[in-house]
């Protein structure tokens, strides 16, 4: 890539775009042995969101902090996710991918879909390995729960990653007084409608930690009766 190494390292150093490293996972990238790197910041704010200090907080590692950590790791992890937050926010997101690729690991991005020019950019450029997409909702509950009105460029990511070869998944966190059963086939139709036909992960909220919102108890069976009248391929992950 034609950039300014320098310009970035020193940008990062003063922003430290990166809340903290997860040094090891086997289950955030499919047949990898992984890193997750978790950038500060997000343009929603997700009721049920388990991570509010990375979402609301700042971060505390640089480019180049994350960089001297992979560089310790070479041989020993295949990929590396970048989550948080929401790391497409982030401007100099493909030089940190491309410095990974220069270090033979893959790169994952987990996201929720509202940067689809970020994304479109990671793809042309061939930065970006797999790619995490959370399906939050349905255009009238969309900005009920994620206090944004980022659905049409959630949509845009979408169409986009279904025109690509670009290997992805969708996923969906599912809380009963957020999202009814009804809803939830509905959002599996939409999927169905536009031509996904990979695997539709579901997870269930769970409150065993601080949210950005206090909620109520969740219901998981509210959503699994609904299994076998989901038009594609479901898999819960907890």
């Amino acid at each position: 890539m034609n950039t300014n190494k320098d310009s970035i390292l020193r940008k990062s150093e003063a922003a430290k775009p990166i809340y903290s490293i997860t040094p090891f996972t086997i289950l955030d990238y499919p047949d990898k042995t992984a890193c997750i790197l978790w950038f500060a910041g997000c343009n929603m704010r997700c009721g049920y969101c388990y991570n509010p200090e990375i979402v609301k907080g700042k971060g505390k590692l640089s480019f180049e902090d994350a960089l001297g950590f992979l560089r310790k790791r070479i041989n020993l992890l295949d990929g590396v996710v970048l989550s948080g937050g929401e790391s497409t926010m982030h401007q100099d997101l493909p030089w940190l991918a491309d410095q990974i690729h220069q270090m033979s690991m893959k790169v994952k991005i987990d996201t929720n879909g509202s940067r689809p020019h970020v994304l479109e950019n990671l793809i042309a450029q061939k930065l970006v390995d797999y790619v995490a997409l959370d399906f939050k909702a349905l255009p009238r509950s969309f900005e009920r729960i994620t206090d944004s009105k980022l659905f049409e460029e959630f949509e845009q990511s979408l169409e986009m990653l279904l025109d690509s070869d670009i290997p992805f998944e969708i996923r969906t966190t599912l809380h009963s007084s957020l999202i009814s059963a009804e809803e939830l086939i509905e959002m599996a139709d939409f999927l169905y409608q536009k031509g996904y036909s990979g695997n539709y992960y579901l997870q269930h909220f769970v409150g065993e930690k601080e949210t950005i919102n206090t909620l109520p108890k969740s219901f998981k069976r509210h959503f699994t009766e609904t299994k076998h009248s989901l038009p594609i391929h479901v898999i819960w992950r907890n």
